[in-house]
């Protein structure tokens, strides 16, 4: 029943075995399941777009251990073969424990190990890290074999097999060094499928070194799909379900004129899982893409604005010049429409945004803050409600990711409790101290964080309550000009 990659560490190569197999897969006609362990939205985009087949994230911590399980079997029975691609070392989880660890989804989901190590540097040693690996738990993992990558020679090849025939781990294949496998990235991870100009020519090279280099004879039986349950339901079903309020919305579902819903969608806001786009359907709402970077006005008719993470901070002076689009987003938090925004989307509503080298731009100017490159917030959160919000209330605890370098700044002349965030909840975890985070008024959720909403199904349920309840934008010339600068006098409108 498939198989989960993992590694010793981040860029061992877990992600180029995962892509060689899928290339190699869709080049033979099978259609290959991806899913990924952890809050990554970058591997997940290469995935898909090389698979062919939507990939899916698996993580205990943002979406419950049931989740986890009715996910991975409906989706990846419904395929010709699967493979889940870890996160980080095998062994890395919250804080310094294992929860939420490649090996934990391992371990609940049942599924053997191919263990991928970076032996550019190795020869006998190589035995010592894998056993150490494979003998380490809780919680125990039963290591199928290993991948070598980067190997340099037949005689470095021939080493490192004898080391792993020493603690007898069967040898499932080499990556040696080759262009293809070099892939680009920058400070939140690799570029996205969109940036990679030759991406169709390292897919066919990714299947041709799949097929020279991994023992295909052993590995094809790792990547079997899990069996189809009989009378499954479909997790975005099954999620909804689990939410109470769900039933206060069960007539947007029924209704035979979904609400639209525009969402930030292109090279700077683009971090979303697929989930997302699936509950909204699923609660009566129509997901419609919107570009900020093209200047687009807001869908006609929109009743919900929902601003993704992504890469503002390198489209700092075209979203500046896009002053329809920021017009629109300023008129849309004045006419109390709900706006919904994480981590980048977070950016695009403050005041002033600095690209890399700190020259701020103008952006919607809704929230008071500016916004440089700073520290780097990593980990997953806890979150506790301390307001009655768009989405949340008092007492109400999620968990969600942080990941970002980016930091907000006070401006001088704002109420310094509303110009740090003050408002939405509390954040915890581990290594970092307690904080409030956020802004949320009546239309307004705006948090550094990410939620996976399969773990949090109330969110889209209130989204589409709160969009039932909206008027429409109405269109305005303002919204027709790009020139027009669009209603910069509605700062911190809706908060």
């Amino acid at each position: 029943m498939a198989c989960l990659i993992a590694a010793p560490s981040s860029g061992s190569g877990k992600t180029l075995l995962s892509l060689c197999l899928a290339a190699w897969a869709r080049a033979q006609g099978l259609g290959l399941q991806p899913f990924k362990v952890g809050p990554d939205y970058l591997d997940p985009q290469l995935l898909s777009r090389v698979s062919g087949h939507t990939c899916r994230n698996l993580d205990p911590l943002l979406c419950g251990p049931e989740w986890l399980e009715r996910c991975f079997s409906w989706h990846g029975s419904r395929a010709d073969l699967a493979l889940v691609e870890g996160v980080m070392g095998l062994f890395d989880g919250r804080g310094p424990s294992s929860e939420g660890s490649s090996a934990a989804v391992a371990a609940q989901l049942g599924l053997p190990v191919v263990f991928v190590v970076e032996a550019s540097r190795q020869a006998g040693s190589l035995a010592a890290l894998v056993r150490g690996f494979r003998d380490h738990g809780p919680p125990a993992v039963q290591l199928a074999g290993v991948v070598l990558n980067r190997v340099g020679s037949e005689r470095h090849h021939a080493l490192l097999a004898e080391a792993l025939a020493s603690i007898e781990v069967p040898l499932l294949g080499v990556l040696p060094h080759h262009p293809s496998l070099e892939l680009p990235s920058r400070h939140l991870g690799l570029l996205p499928p969109e940036e990679l100009q030759d991406l169709e020519q390292r897919q066919e090279q990714w299947a041709e070194l799949a097929a020279r280099h991994l023992d295909l004879e052993q590995l094809l039986p790792l990547l079997a799909p899990p069996a189809a349950e009989p009378g499954a339901e479909n997790p975005i079903h099954w999620c909804l379900r689990q939410s109470s309020h769900s039933r206060q919305t069960s007539h947007l579902r029924q209704s035979p004129q979904p609400l639209p819903v525009a969402i930030a969608s292109d090279a700077a806001f683009h971090f979303r899982y697929p989930e997302a786009g699936e509950l909204l359907e699923a609660v009566g709402l129509e997901p419609r893409a919107w570009s900020p970077l093209a200047d687009e006005p807001l869908p006609d008719g929109c009743r919900a604005v929902l601003l993704p993470g992504g890469y503002p901070e390198l489209h700092t002076a075209q979203l500046a010049a896009s002053r329809r689009s920021l017009g629109d987003l300023a008129r849309a938090a004045a006419a109390g429409l709900p706006l919904v925004a994480e981590c980048g989307g977070l950016l695009l509503l403050g005041e002033q945004l600095a690209d890399g080298e700190g020259q701020l731009q103008p952006m919607a100017g809704v929230l008071p803050f500016k916004a440089r490159k700073g520290s780097l917030s990593l980990g997953y959160r806890t979150a506790t409600a301390t307001a009655n919000g768009l989405l949340v209330r008092p007492g109400e605890s999620f968990c969600g990711h942080e990941f970002h370098r980016w930091q907000l700044e006070s401006l001088p002349n704002c109420d310094k409790s509303v110009a740090a965030g003050d408002g939405l909840w509390q954040l915890d975890g581990w290594g970092t101290a307690a904080r409030s985070e956020g802004w949320t008024a009546p239309n307004v959720h705006a948090s550094w964080l990410h939620l996976h909403w399969a773990g949090c199904p109330v969110i889209p349920s209130r989204l589409a309550a709160a969009a039932a309840r909206a008027a429409p934008l109405p269109t305005s010339a303002a919204s027709c000009s790009p020139t027009n600068p669009g209603p910069r006098s509605s700062k911190n409108a809706g908060v």
